[in-house]
């Protein structure tokens, strides 16, 4: 072709390209270089299957395909891309690099394949087409970029047909199977002018080489930058339990030293996480099933990432700069802005109940819990700016140890009458049950817990609880920003466990579960840690526990947050339900690791919600009465968490569903195996929880 001008070209594009690669390299570099490089086989095995096999595309269908079609098909052009690269520098219309080149056995199977993915990839731009300009979905950003793009991939398929075309009119070349596309381009063009034809056979080669560049040069500028770092980003996604916050190591010396706590600016933003920033698609499914942006509430994750990205961007070569705003009244440096406040509302940081919908649904696996609660951090441990609700959580667990603020001393009077032993009086057994604050402390949530300690005795189990000595495990302060209490409490449990035998520790929150089983080991507390839903599935498969008085009725689960997405048990709960004859078991439309949070994750059970057009307990109460045949008392909604049992049974009462019942699975449970209501706690006191 021309040698001179293909040389210039790529020179321009490619010193271009790597002076914004400089710039967003200066963006990953100015926080902590946190990447992880251990177990480089799962790494390497998750990035083939999530990132090069696009695992996770298909739960959107049709746009999940579409985008399939579309990204094996840039791979596929990949390849195009530099063997026309090559055929600017030779006089050959032909060449592949030899082993490529046209005729040649790998040469013919790839331009068949090619022309394959031309149309799959056509036909994937006309999907998206339809969902931006037709059928617009609310979830995808409606902006010209993402029209833009979908024109130059039309532009490259259209431009590689007309060059694969004029190429075989102007040599003569008989229409083949292997270049299917070029062969019926070239049918009209075999009666023009050879001149004709050359300039058809030009403009298509350098129409596609200049897209090409042109795109690789807007790339780094646009959502589709994701194409370059997603493949890292999952790569180094965190191999740990699913979504355990980080620690903040010796918080009090940080505090000392004038060190931030949690995240305050842009540079304080780790490696991981500005991979995260680089590799939003802006697809919105993490929007779609967030359950604060579902209720009208200014939180969207997409949105979240996007404006710290886009930021970012803004002042990324100023990262790293002298800094001018260390003291007095001297205003900071724009790139050295509080976030929270100036790029991010605190209602968008407060509106989170961290229940992981929009990690789960990330195809490329970018966290925002993380970031979240580290900008909730600042706020709580440096700013002391916080809903004012917590204020009371805070105050409990630094006075009695719990969140309710009852004197501990009482955290055993829901046992009363049931003859269990305290580990202080019995320091060795086979299960240790940690009862959690709300079945210590919540009427309701005492119920469960009976209930759960009943079918224990039922089935032989050598237990016994800590009582006054057990204290809140501290997630609700961590998830709401108050590391430091959270700390305090880990440590101070990890002592008291420490000084006891026990096999394992079985617990009926949730929340307990997972911090318990996984945010403990960094405080010397590395326990076995099962679940009652486990633990009682098990005890019914051993015939421990027999089921056999009917519970006739109609039960809908809802999946606990923190039970499903973050530990993944779904299916337990459902075993001990279906083992109960005369109950059956029907599923809402959003269900297991699609379910929507019951609104009291992520401290949200301790405070007024963000304002919104619903309430999400009011929402997802109305999708688990979806599949129920009526509301009459034969219907129940089951859970496996208190929290959840607190939102939902307010979400049945405040939409005035007052037959149908709320009872946790234990509860159904010892119904069938005793045929009778199990046995009513001792007097307490009631909890004035604060629920939405």
């Amino acid at each position: 072709m021309q040698p001179i001008a293909m040389l210039i070209l790529l020179v321009v594009a490619f010193v271009v390209f790597g002076f914004t690669l400089l710039g967003r390299w200066r963006l990953m570099r100015a926080g902590p270089w946190d990447l992880q490089f251990d177990q480089p086989g799962e790494r390497t095995r998750r990035m083939f299957k999530f990132a090069i096999g696009q695992w996770r595309m298909p739960r959107h269908r049709l746009a999940g395909i579409a985008h399939i079609f579309i990204y094996a098909g840039a791979v596929i052009m990949l390849l195009r891309a530099l063997i026309l690269f090559g055929r600017g520098f030779v006089s050959d219309p032909h060449f592949g690099y030899w082993i490529f080149d046209t005729g040649t056995p790998l040469g013919s199977l790839y331009s068949l394949i090619k022309d394959i993915f031309v149309v799959l990839v056509v036909v994937g731009v006309l999907v998206f087409f339809y969902y931006r300009v037709i059928r617009y979905l609310p979830r995808l950003n409606l902006n010209f970029e993402g029209v833009l793009i979908l024109m130059i991939l039309s532009g490259l398929m259209f431009s590689d047909v007309l060059y694969d075309g004029a190429t075989i009119a102007r040599y003569g070349e008989e229409a083949s199977v292997w270049e299917p596309l070029g062969s019926l381009a070239a049918i009209p063009m075999r009666a023009l002018p050879e001149r004709s034809i050359v300039t058809w056979q030009h403009l298509g080669f350098w129409m596609h080489v200049g897209l090409i560049l042109g795109f690789m040069n807007i790339l780094p500028y646009t959502k589709q930058f994701h194409e370059m770092t997603a493949f890292f980003n999952v790569y180094f996604q965190p191999l740990g339990p699913t979504g355990c916050l980080p620690n903040i190591e010796d918080i009090e010396g940080k505090a000392e030293h004038g060190e931030t706590l949690g995240i305050r600016r842009i540079d304080q933003f780790g490696a991981k996480a500005v991979l995260d920033f680089f590799s939003c698609t802006e697809c919105g499914r993490c929007q779609h099933q967030c359950p604060a942006d579902n209720t009208g509430k200014k939180l969207s994750p997409k949105n979240l990432t996007s404006d710290l990205r886009d930021f970012g961007y803004k002042h990324q070569w100023k990262l790293g700069a002298a800094t001018n705003g260390q003291g007095g009244d001297v205003e900071p440096a724009p790139h050295q802005a509080d976030l929270v406040g100036n790029v991010i509302d605190q209602e968008v940081i407060w509106a989170c109940t961290t229940c992981r919908a929009c990690e789960q649904e990330c195809p490329v696996f970018i966290s925002y819990v993380d970031k979240i609660v580290n900008l909730r951090r600042h706020l709580v441990m440096e700013r002391g700016e916080f809903p004012e609700q917590l204020q009371n959580v805070f105050k409990g667990l630094e006075t009695v140890g719990n969140v309710y603020s009852f004197a501990n001393e009482e955290r055993a009077d829901w046992a009363k009458g049931l003859d269990i032993p305290l580990m202080a009086d019995k320091p060795e057994v086979d299960y240790l049950y940690w009862v959690g604050c709300a079945p210590s402390f919540d009427d309701r949530s005492r119920k469960v817990a009976r209930a759960f300690a009943q079918l224990m005795q039922e089935a032989g189990v050598d237990f016994a609880i800590l009582g006054p000595e057990e204290t809140c495990t501290g997630d609700a302060a961590r998830r709401a920003g108050n590391e430091y209490l959270f700390q305090m409490y880990a440590q101070q449990n990890c002592e008291t466990l420490n000084r006891y035998q026990f096999k394992k520790i079985v617990t009926t929150c949730p929340h307990c579960y997972n911090t318990l089983k996984h945010e403990y080991r960094d405080f010397g507390g590395n326990y076995d840690v099962v679940h009652h839903a486990d633990f009682l599935a098990e005890l019914v498969r051993q015939g421990k526990l027999k089921p056999q008085h009917p519970v006739v009725g109609t039960v809908a689960y809802h999946d606990s947050c923190y039970l499903g997405r973050y530990n993944d048990i779904y299916e337990s709960p459902r075993e001990i339900l279906r083992a109960i004859p005369g109950l059956k078991l029907v599923e809402p439309t959003e269900t297991r690791d699609r379910g929507m949070c019951c609104g009291a994750g992520g401290a949200q059970m301790w405070k007024e919600e963000e304002p919104g057009d619903e309430k999400v307990n009011h929402r997802r109460t109305r999708q688990m009465l979806e599949p129920l045949p009526d509301t009459s008392s034969s219907c129940t909604v089951a859970t496996a968490c208190p929290f959840c049992m607190t939102m939902l049974s307010d979400g049945l009462k405040d939409l005035e569903f007052d037959n149908v019942q709320q009872l946790d699975v234990a509860e159904v449970l010892l119904k069938s195996v005793r045929g009778e209501e199990q046995a009513a706690p001792a007097e307490t006191s009631t909890a004035d929880v604060q629920a939405s």
